[in-house]
């Protein structure tokens, strides 16, 4: 019975959890103003109507420099704490650090080979 009571809170916010981010969503469907129009249904981008095809098809390039970028800016947030605790550090966590950083480097080496950064 202790331990129903110990689980008992995550039982309640598993219950509770799905209903503060969809509360506000059927609130705002119900309390909003319902105008369609031609207008409002029409394709834009910033604020200014598009010429031409609406479906462009952005090239890979794009979406592989963002995800070299996510990838070293995930690096830093797992590094920083790394880099403050340097001077504690034993010899394991010090060796899986460099381990971690040759890794990311042999990863860059890898993609730099195979000109997937060479803009063209």
């Amino acid at each position: 019975m202790n331990v129903l009571n110990e689980w008992a809170f995550v039982g309640i916010f598993a219950v509770l959890a799905p209903v503060f981010p969809i509360l506000p969503i059927v609130i705002a469907s119900i309390l909003r103003p319902k105008m369609p129009n031609v207008l409002k249904s029409q394709t834009y981008e910033c604020g200014v109507e598009t010429i031409g095809d609406t479906w462009v098809q952005f090239r890979v390039q794009y979406y592989i420099y963002g995800l070299v970028f996510l990838v070293f800016d995930v690096e830093i947030v797992f590094l920083l704490p790394w880099a403050l605790a340097y001077h504690q550090l034993d010899l394991f966590a010090f060796g899986a650090g460099f381990l971690f950083i040759f890794l990311l480097a042999d990863a860059l080496i890898y993609a730099w080979r195979k000109d997937v950064l060479a803009w063209k």
